[in-house]
């Protein structure tokens, strides 16, 4: 099935004020007549951007994004399975397998990270804490308490955390490391899917230690000190040394191109830790995935 998104507009670019969100679907969106409206609220198929079904009665928020479905039949599974290796009262830690989206975006909703886990655990307000790519491997947490949602949204906005990441890029001689990368990333002028560095004040660090070489790539350890969108993978492409598998850096690969599982981003979220409620817990874990030398390389060992 195809799933759709859609971003509630303002309300002073609609000719009638929505009483909810309801009364805009059934005027406004994508030919609605062919859309029993109401039948897709009340069974759960119109979501928001956390997964969460909204109900038949759910108010209009501007710049709300929605996602539901326009086509009978299933999403097109992904066909990976991720690992729970944490679950307590607070927080369920998950080992996402590459080329599955965190929570619902593009054309996937129920082939998410965010509904499998909700479907596998029952516990359907638990939310991500942070989002990696759907390309990228490794830790995603996620808060299972709705009321304790912003006490780890500080967390990560205030960095009281510490990530570790990996990837397989190729070696250069002439590069030193570690390397500390700054720069100031923007949304690319030319594509909404790329990020690109330009001059100004730096907004975006990363800390590059090369850890082993075979022939002619290398394993890298990324440690962000930021968190801006695509940071590690512009970095490295940055470096001149774009990580592996990857279908944006420097390349942007055609949307409409199928994924090729075979050759996954070779880009992990091996480690994170932290600490909670006023430093009584702590927190630390590490994927139990690893990434896998280019087939190309593996023979050829230095």
């Amino acid at each position: 099935m195809s799933a759709s998104a859609l971003v509630l507009p303002q309300l002073q670019h609609l000719s009638f004020n929505p009483t909810n969100l309801l009364s805009y679907l059934e005027q406004f969106a994508h030919n609605s007549r062919r859309f029993d409206w109401e039948k897709r609220l009340s069974s759960g198929d119109v979501v928001d951007k956390n997964g969460l079904a909204l109900a038949v009665d759910a108010p209009y928020v501007v710049g709300q994004k929605i996602h539901y479905w326009r086509d009978a039949g299933p999403e097109s599974p992904v066909p990976f399975e991720e690992q729970i290796i944490y679950q307590d009262e607070h927080v369920v830690v998950a080992d996402k397998p590459h080329f599955l989206p965190v929570t619902p975006s593009g054309g996937y909703v129920q082939e998410t990270l965010l509904l499998r886990l909700r479907n596998r655990t029952g516990l359907f307000d638990l939310t991500p804490m942070h989002r990696i790519d759907r390309d990228t491997a490794g830790l995603v947490l996620f808060s299972v308490k709705w009321e304790e949602r912003d006490h780890f949204a500080r967390i990560f906005r205030e960095r009281q955390i510490e990530k570790s990441y990996e990837c397989i890029a190729p070696y250069r001689t002439d590069l030193i490391f570690p390397i500390l990368r700054k720069s100031r990333l923007v949304p690319s002028p030319d594509h909404f899917m790329q990020m690109v560095e330009v001059p100004g004040e730096p907004n975006s660090e990363t800390y590059i230690e090369l850890i082993q070489r075979r022939g002619t790539f290398a394993r890298y350890r990324l440690q962000p000190v930021t968190g801006k969108r695509h940071q590690l993978r512009v970095h490295m492409n940055a470096l001149g040394i774009p990580i592996h598998g990857d279908g944006i850096y420097p390349v942007l690969t055609p949307e409409n191109q199928p994924p090729d599982y075979s050759n996954p981003l070779l880009l992990l979220a091996q480690r994170v830790s932290f600490t909670a409620f006023l430093y009584t817990l702590k927190y630390q874990f590490q994927s139990q995935r690893t990434l896998e030398w280019p087939v190309t390389d593996r023979q050829n060992t230095h």
